[in-house]
C-alpha cells in the first residue's frame, strides 16, 4: 500500500505545508497558523498578495496614498 505521508516530512526536510502570502510592505503570512517560519525557502507555494482573489487591504492602501 503506498504511502500517504508527505515526501518532505518523511525526508525530515524543513518545510511548510501552507501557503505563503508576500505583503507590499515586506511582511509575510502563512494559511498554516502552526507556521513559524515565514520564508520562502520552507514553502511550496508563495504568492503576492495582489494575486489573492478579492485582493488584499495592503494593495488598496498603497494605491491610495
Amino acid at each position: 500500500m503506498p504511502s500517504t505521508e508527505c515526501v518532505l516530512c518523511s525526508r525530515g526536510t524543513d518545510h511548510c505545508h501552507g501557503s505563503l502570502v508576500m505583503h507590499g510592505d515586506g511582511t509575510a503570512e502563512c494559511t498554516d497558523i502552526t507556521c513559524v517560519e515565514l520564508e520562502v525557502d520552507t514553502h511550496e507555494l508563495v504568492l503576492e498578495c495582489r494575486q489573492l482573489t478579492g485582493g488584499c487591504r495592503c494593495v488598496e492602501v498603497r494605491v491610495s496614498a
